[in-house]
């Protein structure tokens, strides 16, 4: 499954690390691209995973997350 998630407040390199950081914490989460400029994480997992745990999860690290329409 692939999620996409919109991140507000990432602003350099080393927040786009922290958000790839948490979203691989999760057990079930296979990959995790993030496009700094774009605002944007894509998460690959390799079970059923409520995006709203992946959102609470980068929530929890201080930025702003919402799944991408």
């Amino acid at each position: 499954m692939t999620v996409k998630l919109k991140i507000d407040g990432m602003t350099c390199g080393g927040c786009a690390n922290a958000v790839k950081r948490v979203l691989s914490s999760n057990p079930s989460v296979t990959g995790v691209s993030v496009d700094l400029e774009a605002g944007y994480a894509t998460v690959e997992t390799s079970a059923d995973v409520d995006p709203a745990q992946l959102v609470a999860a980068v929530e929890d690290a201080g930025y702003d997350a919402r799944v991408a329409a």
